[in-house]
């Protein structure tokens, strides 16, 4: 007789949120980009649930923090543009897990406590409510980074470039936690938060660590770069340098499972693996992030168990999940209550099987448009010096407004490269109203203050 048994965990369900920064949706090869290889992404997105409409909609490195670890909108929490701080008193994620008995831990990247020093000192108060939290408020040099936090108040230099140690101090702490009780260790909710693909766009030189030489000569634009020497020299430099840094970031998360299958927690533990925005590096001659533009608002996302499928759904979810969808849909997850602060929604029930202790139920169809914010009038060179607010649909259509005037209109589904602007067109005059009619809807929903115009024709 065949004796059967259960290898399922009974356990509450651990998550880690991996991201970098500026990491655009397109630069991992399941999505096509001829540039790069990230088999360890491939990986995660074959054996979960990849949301390939996911957006920053503040694409901007504290504004996208501050919504992430709140679930509410930039102009909500106070965290409008890059720096601001996020005040103490806001209850962030951690804190939800905190009450739920788990153990909180950080890594990295800050960038919340309103300063761009890397010198700065994020005191323990300001953490975001974190348990353990070792990183830093912003460095922008990856071979020279310092932390501080739990284990130090003083600066510690990283021993090595930014990705792989934060991850070797990951992964020494985590296994430290679970083996210190076996069995009966306490669930976990931990962070690691790292600079690169940031410029500068210097990956390290070592190819044990997953880093190819990308000769700048080999670089395959996109379509959308304009075809003007100096807008291609300079683009070719900093994507050979950036598919580095990403193709060592794939490394590192690779490194990360495999050191949670070693402690056989691998099963029990959800990935979420994502960005706080891309990066435009010559497409439509611009460069950095703060632009409506596809390679600047849109992120890689993706939900997977470390250990495969158990208590997973694969396949592609079309929602068009926005940084306030973050935190919710990590809690839910977990199988816990989303707090009433919280303004995103949760979509958890399209990631986790109806057999799973934490299913809640059937999935609750999220908005047909995701809200796209650049709050303050942004003065950087060969960006767009403008505040302006947007919707994209899930049917395919973005549409952005500066303010008192109509700018954009793509339908991004069939020109993915946003080479046609039919913002003025009046053959998609009803697709505009559509568009203008949900832009509003956000605007006067969220309490956001924006001077919309007057599309009506004559």
């Amino acid at each position: 007789m065949t004796q059967k048994f259960n290898i399922r965990s009974k356990r509450q369900p651990n998550v880690i949120w991996v991201f970098g920064d500026q990491h655009r949706a397109q630069a991992v090869s399941y999505r096509g980009d001829p540039n790069v290889y990230t088999p360890n992404i491939d990986n995660l997105a074959r054996s979960g649930i990849r949301f390939d409409n996911a957006v920053s909609g503040a694409p901007w490195c504290t504004p996208f923090r501050g919504a992430l670890l709140t679930g509410t909108y930039p102009h909500q929490n106070g965290t409008i543009q890059t720096p601001s701080s996020l005040s103490p008193k806001v209850p962030t994620i951690a804190a939800t897990f905190n009450k739920a008995g788990y153990h909180t831990a950080y890594f990295g990247k800050w960038h919340l406590d309103g300063s761009n020093s890397r010198e700065h000192f994020v005191p323990k108060e300001r953490r975001g409510q974190f348990q353990y939290w070792m990183g830093y408020e912003n460095n922008n040099n990856q071979h020279e980074c310092y932390v501080h936090g739990s284990q130090s108040d003083s600066p510690i230099r990283l021993s090595g470039y930014e990705t792989d140690t934060l991850t070797e101090m990951m992964i020494d702490h985590l296994k430290r936690h679970v083996e210190s009780k076996q069995d009966d260790y306490q669930p976990f909710f931990s962070v690691l938060s790292v600079q690169p693909p940031h410029d500068p766009y210097v990956p390290p030189n070592n190819p044990e660590y997953g880093t190819r030489r990308i000769h700048p000569a080999e670089i395959q634009f996109r379509p959308n770069v304009p075809d003007v020497d100096w807008v291609k020299d300079r683009a070719s430099n900093n994507l050979a340098g950036y598919y580095g840094m990403i193709e060592n970031l794939d490394y590192n998360l690779g490194r990360l499972q495999k050191a949670l299958k070693e402690v056989s927690i691998d099963r029990e533990t959800y990935l979420v693996f994502f960005s706080d925005h891309g990066d435009m590096l010559g497409c439509h001659a611009q460069w950095g992030k703060s632009s409506p533009w596809e390679e600047s608002i849109r992120i890689p996302f993706i939900v997977s168990k470390i250990g495969g499928r158990d208590n997973m759904k694969t396949g592609y979810c079309p929602a068009v999940i926005n940084h306030v969808d973050i935190a919710p849909t990590t809690l839910g997850l977990c199988g816990l209550s989303v707090p009433e602060n919280m303004v995103g929604h949760n979509y958890a029930s399209y990631c986790v099987r109806t057999d799973a202790p934490e299913y809640s139920g059937p999935p609750e169809s999220g908005p047909e448009s995701a809200y796209l914010q650049q709050i303050p009038r942004k003065m950087h060179q060969h960006s767009v010096n403008r505040s302006w607010r947007g919707v994209v649909t899930q049917d395919g259509w973005k549409y952005i407004c500066t303010p008192n005037n109509d700018w954009l209109l793509f339908n991004v589904k069939d020109d993915p490269y946003e080479q046609a602007n039919f913002v003025y067109d009046r053959y998609f005059q009803s697709e505009k109203e559509r568009c203008h009619n949900l832009l509003k809807h956000w605007i006067d929903s969220t309490g956001d203050r924006f001077s919309l115009p007057d599309i009506s024709l004559p």
